[in-house]
């Protein structure tokens, strides 16, 4: 399964009028880092970075003259993002500016279904919260101290180890098959996520009680008479 951690940085917080001037992210497989990456300023043309979000980013308008306008970079976008997942914090935020902006050019949107929204993840498993990316960092024991403002692609490398984190570390809960690779005769190694979806053993465990622990068991439950809590339940494998 693949999957792009991203954020975006803009030039303000209205998706209808401000535009978005920075995105990078990272791309996962199978929940590990591949390494390969995007990173993009893009020109914003005439919106200017409003003051407030200047003291977010640090993104001068004179920084980006140079910059592409989003027209030039979005077939960069789409292509490196492909058919995977879009996966940010707060996606509603980013994936407005996302959706706008392609919605400029007539392309068509980013479906809801391919977008997944790592606060609302954190707000589930940590309902008291807090649950910005820095509170984030903290609670799992990842170093942000380089981050001293806000940038696409350093937020999207603290968030693909904060989500890889919060889905259960490295040792993500993974059904592993086994399949033939064509003409090798080797195996290869299939990895079914097991988050979202549930999957049945293919048999059964065997009981883990010995044959005297049953005995001994049906014995106390006997001594208890029909009176007795266990006596309204089937013997435990």
């Amino acid at each position: 399964m693949r999957e792009i951690i991203f954020d975006t940085e803009t030039t303000g917080l209205d998706s209808r009028m401000d535009r978005i001037i920075e995105i990078g992210g990272v791309e996962l497989l199978n929940h590990f880092p591949t390494g390969r990456t995007i990173h993009i300023y893009i020109n914003p043309g005439d919106q200017k970075v409003h003051p407030d979000a200047l003291a977010v980013h640090g993104i001068t308008d004179e920084f980006l003259k140079d910059k592409k306008p989003f027209s030039d970079v979005v077939e960069e976008i789409i292509d490196f993002f492909g058919d995977a997942r879009w996966i940010a914090h707060n996606a509603t935020f980013d994936m407005g500016f996302v959706n706008a902006e392609l919605a400029r050019l007539g392309i068509p949107p980013i479906l809801p279904e391919r977008v997944v929204d790592t606060l609302s993840l954190a707000r589930r498993k940590h309902p008291m919260g807090p649950n910005s990316l820095d509170a984030l960092c903290r609670r799992y024991g990842i170093d942000n101290s380089h981050r001293t403002k806000h940038g696409a692609l350093l937020d999207s490398e603290l968030l693909a180890e904060v989500y890889i984190e919060m889905i259960g570390g490295r040792q993500t809960a993974l059904g592993l098959s086994i399949a033939a690779t064509s003409g090798a005769g080797d195996a290869e190694i299939v990895l079914e996520e097991a988050l979202d979806i549930g999957l049945e053993r293919p048999r059964p465990l065997a009981p883990r009680l010995s044959e005297a622990e049953a005995q001994a068991h049906d014995a106390l439950v006997a001594a208890l008479g029909n009176k007795g809590i266990w006596a309204r339940y089937d013997r435990p494998n």
